[in-house]
C-alpha cells in the first residue's frame, strides 16, 4: 500500500503536500464560510467556487501546453509560492477588518490562475518521481494524502473560526506552502526519471485534443468525470447550505459534514492504492454509488443521519476520482501527460464554474434537498450511460448466470456471449 514512499524524493514531496493540504482545507473551509458570513448567501458561496476553478476552465489547456514544455519541478517552485502568497494577503486582509467579498473573489481567482500550471505539473512530476512501475501507487496515495489533511484541516478551521476567526485559517494555509517548496528544493535531480520535454511549436494543443479523441478509454473517463465533477461535486454549496439553512447549525457542523467525508475518502484512497490496478468498470460503478447515495442523503430527515452518510458518499467519490486519474495517467505517453492530465483537470476542476452557480441558483429557489438530489441523479445517470458505451467499444455483453448459487454479472467478449448461449 505504501511502496512508493521508498523513493527518496517522492517522499520528500508527499511530507511537503501533507503540511500544505492540511492548510488548503483549512483555507477552504474559512473561505467558504466568511462568504457565507459577509453575504448570506449560497450563491455566493458558488460563485466564489465558480471563480477559482474558473482559469482552469478557460486556460487549462494552455497550462498543459507549459507543463510538458517546462521543468516541472521549477515549474512547482513558482506555483507554490504564488498560492501560498495568495494565503497570506487574504490573512492580512480579515486580521486588519479589511476584508470584502470582492477581496475573496480575487484570491480565489489568483489561487486559479496558478493551478492552471500547477495541478497538470503536479499530476506529471509524480511518474518523474516514481516511474511507471510505482505510478498507480503514488497517485493513490495522493488522493490518500490528501484525504487524510481533509481530516484535521476542517477540524482545525472549525476551532479557529469560532475562536479566533477567519483569518488565521488563511494565514496558516499561506506559511504551510513553505513545507513543499523546501522538499522540492531538496530533491535529488539524478534521481529524476528522465522524461523529454516538448520542443515549442505550433499546433501542440490540437495535437494533446486529436490524441484524446482517438483513444476511448481516455475521452469517455474524462466525460463521465466531467458529468460527475459538474453536477456532483458541489459540496461547498450543498454542505454549507445544509448545516445553516436545513439544520439550522454552525461551522462545527459544517466541519463535521466535511470530516466524515474525508474519512470516507481516505478509505477510497487506500483502497484503490491496495489495487494496483485502474479498472473501468469499478470506475462506472463507482460513480452510480456515489450520485445514488447523494440522491439518498438528500432526503435525510435529520442532522446525524445526513453526515453518517458522508462517508460512504467520500468512499466511492473518491474511487471515481482516483480510478479515473490512474487510468488516464497509465494510458497516456509519457510526452503527452502534460496535455492529457492538463484536460482532465480542466473537466474535473472546471466543471465548477458550471455547476456551482447552478447548485447555488437550485438551492436558493428550491432548496438544497433539490440541488442534492438532482446532482446526483445527473451523476448516475451519467455513469450507466458511459458504462454502456465503453462496453460497445470494447465489444462486451453483459452476462447474468449463477456461479456456485451466487447471481453472476459482469460484461463478457461478445464472442463468449455467443459461446454461452450456444452451449446453453
Amino acid at each position: 500500500m505504501f511502496s512508493s514512499l521508498k523513493v527518496r524524493n517522492y517522499r520528500l514531496f508527499f511530507l511537503g503536500q501533507v503540511v500544505s493540504n492540511i492548510g488548503t482545507w483549512m483555507q477552504r473551509i474559512a473561505q467558504d464560510w466568511l462568504v457565507l458570513s459577509l453575504t448570506g448567501s449560497a450563491t455566493a458561496v458558488g460563485v466564489t467556487t465558480a471563480l477559482q476553478f474558473l482559469p482552469m476552465l478557460l486556460f487549462g489547456l494552455y497550462g498543459g501546453v507549459l507543463v510538458d514544455r517546462l521543468p516541472k519541478r521549477r515549474a512547482l517552485l513558482f506555483t507554490q509560492s504564488a498560492m501560498g502568497a495568495t494565503g497570506i494577503a487574504l490573512a492580512v486582509l480579515t486580521l486588519t477588518g479589511q476584508v470584502h467579498v470582492w477581496h475573496v473573489y480575487l484570491a480565489a481567482f489568483a489561487v486559479g490562475l496558478a493551478t492552471v500550471v500547477d495541478n497538470p505539473a503536479r499530476q506529471s512530476f509524480v511518474s518523474e518521481m516514481v516511474g511507471p512501475d510505482q505510478l498507480q501507487n503514488a497517485v493513490s496515495l495522493n488522493s490518500a494524502n490528501f484525504q487524510s489533511a481533509r481530516l484535521v484541516g476542517p477540524a482545525v478551521a472549525g476551532v479557529m473560526i469560532t475562536g479566533v476567526g477567519t483569518g488565521w485559517a488563511f494565514l496558516f494555509n499561506g506559511l504551510s506552502f513553505i513545507a513543499p517548496l523546501v522538499g522540492l528544493v531538496l530533491m535529488r535531480s539524478r534521481e529524476l526519471y528522465v522524461v523529454e520535454r516538448a520542443p515549442r511549436g505550433k499546433g501542440q494543443l490540437r495535437e494533446g485534443l486529436r490524441y484524446v479523441a482517438g483513444r476511448p478509454e481516455l475521452i469517455w473517463t474524462i466525460v463521465l468525470v466531467g458529468f460527475v465533477s459538474t453536477f456532483g461535486f458541489n459540496f461547498p454549496v450543498y454542505l454549507s447550505a445544509f448545516a445553516d439553512d436545513v439544520f439550522h447549525a454552525g461551522a462545527g457542523s459544517y466541519s463535521l459534514f466535511n470530516t466524515l467525508m474525508a474519512v470516507g475518502s481516505l478509505a477510497g484512497a487506500l483502497l484503490a492504492a491496495r489495487r494496483g490496478t485502474a479498472r473501468l468498470r469499478v470506475l462506472v460503478v463507482g460513480a452510480v454509488a456515489f450520485g445514488a447515495l447523494e440522491m439518498v442523503a438528500a432526503t435525510a430527515p435529520s442532522l446525524w443521519l445526513f453526515a453518517l452518510l458522508m462517508a460512504p458518499i467520500g468512499m466511492f467519490g473518491m474511487t471515481v476520482n482516483v480510478t479515473a486519474n490512474s487510468s488516464v495517467q497509465m494510458s497516456t505517453d509519457p510526452a503527452m501527460r502534460g496535455r492529457v492530465m492538463a484536460l482532465y483537470m480542466m473537466i474535473f476542476m472546471g466543471g465548477a464554474p458550471v455547476g456551482a452557480p447552478i447548485a447555488g441558483w437550485i438551492t436558493d429557489a428550491y432548496g438544497v434537498r433539490a440541488g442534492l438530489a438532482a446532482g446526483g441523479a445527473i451523476a448516475a445517470l451519467a455513469a450507466v450511460t458511459v458504462g454502456l458505451v465503453l462496453a460497445r467499444v470494447g465489444n462486451l455483453r453483459l452476462s447474468v448466470g449463477w456461479n456456485r448459487g451466487h447471481p453472476h454479472v459482469r460484461f463478457v467478449p461478445r464472442e463468449v456471449q455467443e459461446q454461452l448461449a450456444a452451449a446453453a
